[in-house]
């Protein structure tokens, strides 16, 4: 097969695709996945303790199904998405395919250990607020299973028909279609079973990525053209010849820069729905981190106080009797701020305090109080960020400024990640990178533009997927990576004058415009049976 270069008289070869298995290979990678699932395994037992108690036998089965279910998750999105870190380096020939995908796999999995885990707790508090207070029950384990086997379900099929389709916007769909149908099926309105603020918020990132990807790619590539005359740069390769040292090592570094931002960004989605499932089975090893230092009591205690005399400014006047948690549930779960808002809350700060302070350090609270605290914690710190965007909670920047300390101050003890799940996920993530890739791979590189890639379009690309996938990482918002650089590449394309083409666009738009609304459909069908049948 040959690929029809700048110039309409010559053609160039394609590059070296197909690779034999090598058996050593194979049962290597085999060997590192179930090094994973045993170490994980291993983790759990570990963090148990000598004093927790296993009752039952059954919700470890389903903590185990859930576990495989979302590292097959990741696993799908290593050769889902990250394909496209490695096409340009491929169809360059800065790096032979097994090289390549072996490289970017590694860098993946260290994007994935050093991430922030901003981007997991984002993707979490999308879910209706009920049901991660209640995720160890039936609903909760059919929300995880519904949402994850529809990211599944429509990343396969995607990747089936070598459509470069975004992982990320796969899971926000199956993650909105679980809150509406949990909406429906307890009698409410279906828009009252998502957080539309954060889903417009990720939304936005979600829609503007594939825009940025296009015009930057195209810009810079232009802008290159302006400033480095060197024709090289700008032609297809020549036969199977390597590319210039200086040019090569460019294009390796911006293929190892996407690698490791999509595992610090990507990686984070499935570290966030892991963590829900470990707090809902075993809540007692992790609904608090335990390990935050005695010095973070006496400092949560100050913005305790702090933020009690914020809240009870606006209480003045109001009372309630009784358990404030419903009220603020309901706040969380309308919007709407009631005359019991501010003294529900109140009292639920000044519980979580007294709770925190009887017993001194968060690793002293008792094993059967543990998951009540924890969801104090948790409804408190997502009331205060909706109030803090409130318009009609009329909080001056100085109020803003006291809850966003004491809301820090709680996430430390509910928003956390054990290193041993960053590793496990990382495996997945990694190992998912170095198998199935070729399908994308070939969109990528073949079936967008009329031309052959040249060095600099998978420069200019690469280099405006790694920045933006980057700066959403460090804002705490999942983009997607395939989005960014397909549309990156294509963008180069228009810029060079080199023709798009418009059959592949168009599956790829067709690909983007469908997913949200079958992710939706497919995770609410599967809530809905999965709640009909257990």
């Amino acid at each position: 097969m040959s690929i029809a270069s700048a110039s309409p008289t010559e053609t160039v070869a394609r590059p070296q695709l197909d690779h034999p298995s090598d058996t050593k290979t194979i049962y290597a990678l085999f060997a590192i996945g179930v090094a994973g699932l045993l170490f994980a395994a291993w983790s759990i037992y570990s963090d148990l303790g000598p004093d927790a108690h296993i009752a039952k036998v059954w919700p470890f089965v389903l903590l185990g199904a859930a576990l495989l279910i979302a590292l097959g998750f990741e696993f799908v999105n290593g050769f889902h998405d990250t394909a496209n870190a490695v096409a340009t380096v491929i169809y360059t020939r800065s790096l032979p395919a097994p090289i390549a995908v072996a490289w970017s796999g590694f860098f993946n999995f260290l994007g994935v250990l050093t991430s922030t885990g901003a981007v997991a707790f984002g993707i979490v508090s999308l879910l209706p607020v009920e049901l991660i207070l209640q995720v160890g029950s039936d609903a909760g384990f059919a929300m995880v299973f519904a949402l994850l086997i529809a990211a599944i379900i429509w990343n396969l099929g995607t990747w089936a028909l070598g459509l470069p389709a975004s992982s990320s916007h796969t899971l926000i769909g199956s993650i909105i279609g679980v809150g509406v149908a949990n909406a429906l099926m307890r009698g409410r309105d279906g828009t009252s079973g998502v957080d539309w603020g954060k889903a417009t918020e990720i939304g936005y990132a979600l829609l503007l990525s594939p825009m940025v990807g296009f015009l930057c790619a195209g810009g810079l590539l232009l802008l290159l053209k302006l400033i480095v005359k060197n024709k090289e740069l700008y032609e297809a390769p020549k036969g199977q010849a390597k590319p210039p040292l200086w040019i090569r090592g460019l294009l390796i570094f911006t293929c190892t820069g996407v690698s490791f931002a999509h595992g610090s960004n990507d990686g984070q989605k499935g570290m966030g729905l892991i963590m829900l499932i470990l707090i809902g089975t075993v809540p007692t090893s992790y609904a608090l981190n335990k390990s935050l230092p005695a010095s973070h009591i006496s400092e949560f205690v100050q913005t305790s106080q702090a933020a009690s005399s914020v809240v009870d400014s606006k209480a003045a006047g109001y009372s309630i009797i009784g358990d404030p948690r419903p009220v603020v549930t309901a706040y969380i779960s309308r919007h709407e701020i009631s005359g019991g808002t501010y003294p529900a809350l109140s009292l639920l700060l000044k519980d979580i305090s007294k709770q925190v302070q009887t017993y001194g350090s968060i690793d002293k609270v008792p094993l059967d109080q543990v998951g009540n605290t924890r969801n104090d914690m948790y409804l408190t710190s997502e009331a205060i960020r909706f109030l803090m965007k409130d318009k009609e909670a009329e909080l001056s920047a100085a109020d803003v400024g006291t809850l966003k300390k004491y809301k820090g101050s709680i996430d430390q003890a509910t928003k956390f990640i054990p290193s041993w799940v960053k590793i496990v996920v990382a495996i997945a993530l990694g190992l998912g990178t170095m198998i199935g890739w070729k399908r994308i791979v070939v969109t990528v590189g073949e079936k967008i533009g009329k031309t052959h890639l040249t060095y600099a379009q998978g420069g200019a690309a690469e280099l405006v997927a790694m920045g933006t996938i980057g700066a959403a990482d460090a804002f705490g918002l999942p983009v997607s990576t395939t989005h960014v650089l397909s549309s990156g590449v294509a963008g180069t394309m228009a810029a060079n004058g080199s023709g798009l083409q418009l059959s592949t666009l168009r599956n790829l738009a067709m690909a983007w415009v469908l997913t949200l609304p079958v992710a939706m459909l497919l995770s609410g069908g599967l809530y809905w049976l999965f709640r009909t049948i257990f």
